[in-house]
């Protein structure tokens, strides 16, 4: 649902290129660290409309996306 959201938001920041972005993408892989995450989040938060703090690690991209909706509610 926001995986094309997070993967804009990934690409402007890692200068990738937004095709090479899948959902099994692994987000240590694409080049975020967890400054780059929090601050992804940040973004995030106010594109989804919800305060996101990550109480759980997430691996991939697509692990990214199902926190987001979990918090969507």
């Amino acid at each position: 649902m926001f995986f094309e959201e997070i993967a804009k938001l990934i690409a402007e920041r890692t200068g990738c290129d937004i095709t090479e972005i899948k959902p099994e993408s692994k987000i240590t892989e694409l080049g975020i660290d967890s400054l780059d995450t929090v601050e992804i989040l940040m973004e995030l938060e106010d594109i989804a409309g919800v305060e996101l703090e990550l109480d759980s690690p997430v691996e991939t991209v697509e692990d990214l996306d199902k926190f987001i909706q979990s918090k969507k509610g």
